[in-house]
């Protein structure tokens, strides 16, 4: 992207003075509120350091955190007019300094320069600042180059799991697994337009008026959507769901108490033995984390294909092809769908296939794969519950457009599918496994299943999800594939005595 274009203060913006954006960005950190969110990308000082996505409510409450993250006075208004005609006025400097055709990938390089002409400049003018507010207008002039403009900050805080960009003066968080509205601003639809151009441009996307919505990530790997008008009534829409720079381990959901230390026994063995894992739960349930988690116990000897929409997987074993899908060009041609991919997958000598998500037909070559050789193969499907997950099996299945009986469907998925984990995000912002199901064989017309685990919650206390991860004491029919693969898990991970388990 142009290195003008970056800057939303631009002089040959709309009527002669550009674009204020980044207001927000420089606001929160100038006001009471930005006094606790520091530009260096460190957590607010009000932020409580709990689990993200998977713990609970922050402690102090949701005044706690929403002071932490916004707020604002008639006071701090006034100061930041001033700042924001201070921060125009140094761009615009910049701007007539920097060169054009400056290699903005060359992030430390590109950040020095950026200091050396921003103090010369300063000094030049004769403006006079406290060391605080010197180095906020730095950041703050730098994320406009550099990062994201406003959303930058929160971009750069860990306790922040996920951002909601409501066209340009309303932005949420999510903190803790709680939702917050902080104080960050865009000057307008325009400067939000450009955030997106930003993200999605790399990747070869667009979002345009024939367009008007996009899946992109960004360089970490989170997840984003943009959304515009017409479809959109409120401006340009950005959901941002990050995730954790480095990948949450098994350890970690023990911890968050998200599962038990036998389930984790449990699943490792389920993955080595290649056993068909469908990951289901509703949206924000964590189904991408736990998939990711999942994955991470594949012996690092295996070729393992991941499929994904947006690559966000983070697998860490040496052999990994990830593959894209890719929407049609302007012209409508070029699209390649998850399905494309799946199928040609199979061409790849894959050991393992990891789709980040069934949603349509490449449901039924997910369940071709899983019957014809390719075992251990992973993926996740939205729904309600174990047995909503198998319904939703059907339908997806059914949109591929073959002309199948029902019947013929429900046996390939009794076939193909070996174990659902269910996971869901509980009413104080937790995410739980509360089913780990195995799917059986046909009885009659009907899909049998048992559970294996399941969570039993038991209140709520101080706004608190209680209850508890147990095993049911069934014992699972492919426990025999463990002791093949000289797997010995102890009785009690089912629940069972020593005793019960020889008997």
């Amino acid at each position: 992207m142009n290195l003008l274009k970056r800057f939303e203060d631009a002089p040959n913006g709309p009527n002669g003075s550009g674009h204020d954006g980044g207001r927000g960005g420089l606001n929160s950190r100038l006001n009471g509120a930005g006094q606790n969110t520091p530009v260096n990308g460190a957590p607010p000082s009000g932020s409580i350091g709990a689990p993200g996505r998977y713990g609970g409510p922050p402690e102090g409450g949701a005044l706690a955190a929403r002071t932490a993250l916004a707020g604002g006075s008639a006071l701090a208004n006034s100061r930041d007019a001033s700042f924001y005609d201070l921060k125009r006025k140094v761009q615009n400097a910049l701007i007539t300094e920097l060169d054009p055709k400056l290699d903005l990938s060359a992030t430390a390089q590109v950040r020095r320069t950026i200091e050396e002409h921003f103090n010369r400049i300063l000094e030049q003018q004769g403006i006079t600042l406290s060391r605080q507010d010197r180095n906020r207008l730095f950041e703050a002039i730098a994320a406009e180059i550099l990062g994201f403009g406003p959303i930058e900050p929160l971009l750069s805080d860990d306790n922040v799991t996920e951002i909601m960009v409501n066209g340009p003066k309303m932005v949420y968080v999510e903190q803790h697994g709680r939702i917050y509205r902080t104080d960050v601003r865009f000057r307008d639809d325009e400067h939000v337009m450009r955030v997106i151009d930003r993200i999605v441009s790399p990747l070869g996307r667009r979002v345009d008026e024939a367009s008007p919505y996009v899946d992109a990530r960004l360089p970490d790997g989170s997840r984003v959507n943009a959304v515009i008008p017409p479809i959109s009534l409120i401006g340009p829409v950005i959901t941002i769901r990050k995730f954790s720079k480095t990948p949450l381990t098994p350890d970690d959901l023990v911890r968050f108490g998200s599962l038990t230390n036998q389930m984790v026994e449990f699943l490792d063995a389920c993955v080595r033995v290649r056993l068909n894992i469908i990951v289901s739960g509703g949206t924000g349930s964590g189904k991408t984390t736990l998939l990711n988690v999942l994955s991470s116990f594949i012996p690092n000897d295996e070729r393992i294909i991941t499929i994904e929409d947006a690559a966000e997987l983070q697998l860490r074993q040496e052999h990994v092809i990830p593959l894209e899908s890719r929407p049609a060009n302007i012209e409508g041609k070029g699209r390649i769908s998850i399905r494309d991919l799946v199928a040609n997958a199979l061409r790849m000598r894959p050991d393992r296939i990891v789709v980040g998500e069934c949603r349509g037909g490449e449901a039924l070559d997910m369940l071709q794969a899983m019957n014809t050789g390719h075992e251990g193969s992973m993926t996740t499907v939205h729904s309600n519950s174990p047995r909503d997950t198998l319904s939703r099996l059907e339908t997806l299945v059914l949109m591929a457009g073959m002309d199948l009986p029902l019947r013929a469907i429900r046996e390939q998925i009794a076939s193909a599918v070996h174990l659902i984990v269910h996971q869901e995000r509980m009413k104080d912002g937790s995410r739980k496994i509360t089913n780990i199901t195995e799917v059986l064989r046909m009885e009659g017309d009907i899909i049998s299943m048992q559970d294996l685990f399941v969570f039993e919650q038991q209140g709520i206390e101080n706004g608190r999800v209680t209850g508890r991860l147990r095993p049911t004491g069934i014992r699972p029919s492919f426990v025999d594939r463990f002791e093949l693969a000289n797997i010995h898990l102890p009785p009690s991970v089912f629940g069972y005595g020593d005793a019960n388990w020889r008997g």
